[in-house]
């Protein structure tokens, strides 16, 4: 791991691509890697580095980024739950990425961060920042992670009275695509908790023919 702490910080793309597949494999063989949270400073400073990875302008060193802390999160599980914090905003900003396959992958991590490393609620608590963010696909992004996690969890472990308001606000975004999956979300939401979400939608002054 001392050898990795090092590596991540390297700048070069070649270098880091290179890195980046070897932590990957050492991740994956426990035999090989029994140190990775002997030092729990150079743990955070490995989790630091690779969240600065995801942020990269380069969308090769973003997915690689992505990948590796996929495997910390397969890694640690539930001990992954105090980088949380860390790793979700430049997630919000990946989902909202040019590009189909880094918003893809940006998502599936926060969807595997609720399978493994934390309740979906926590990480919604969270995660609904990202229906203010600046960026339209990241605010269309949430709408569909939501639509997401419902397909898997249900609306159980929500707490879906925090969630509606946001949604509501997003039926006026000035951007199509955001109202758009603002209304699948309202839908899905529907779909798993009938007419409750009709009233409260009533109530908060969305017009019945909308």
């Amino acid at each position: 791991m001392d050898y990795f702490c090092d590596q991540v910080q390297q700048k070069d793309v070649g270098r880091r691509m290179q890195v980046g597949q070897e932590l990957l494999e050492y991740l994956s063989d426990p035999a090989r890697s029994p140190d990775v949270e002997q030092d729990q400073q150079r743990l955070d400073k490995v989790i630091d580095e690779l969240t600065a990875w995801v942020n990269s302008s380069n969308f090769k060193v973003a997915l690689l980024g992505l990948d590796v802390l996929g495997a910390f999160v397969d890694r640690l599980s539930g001990r992954f739950k105090p980088y949380i914090g860390t790793v979700l905003l430049p997630l919000i900003d990946r989902m909202g990425d040019a590009k189909d396959q880094v918003r893809e992958q940006a998502q599936n991590l926060i969807l595997k961060l609720m399978d493994e490393a934390a309740p979906p609620m926590y990480i919604w608590e969270r995660l609904a920042v990202g229906f203010k963010h600046k960026n339209y696909r990241s605010r269309e992004g949430v709408c569909l992670c939501l639509i997401a996690t419902l397909n898997i969890y249900g609306a159980q472990p929500l707490i879906l009275s925090k969630l509606v308001p946001h949604l509501c606000t997003a039926f006026g975004d000035t951007n199509s695509q955001v109202r758009d999956a603002a209304i699948l979300a309202i839908v899905e939401v529907y779909r798993h908790v009938g007419e409750k979400v009709r009233i409260d939608l009533t109530k908060r002054g969305i017009p019945p023919g909308r």
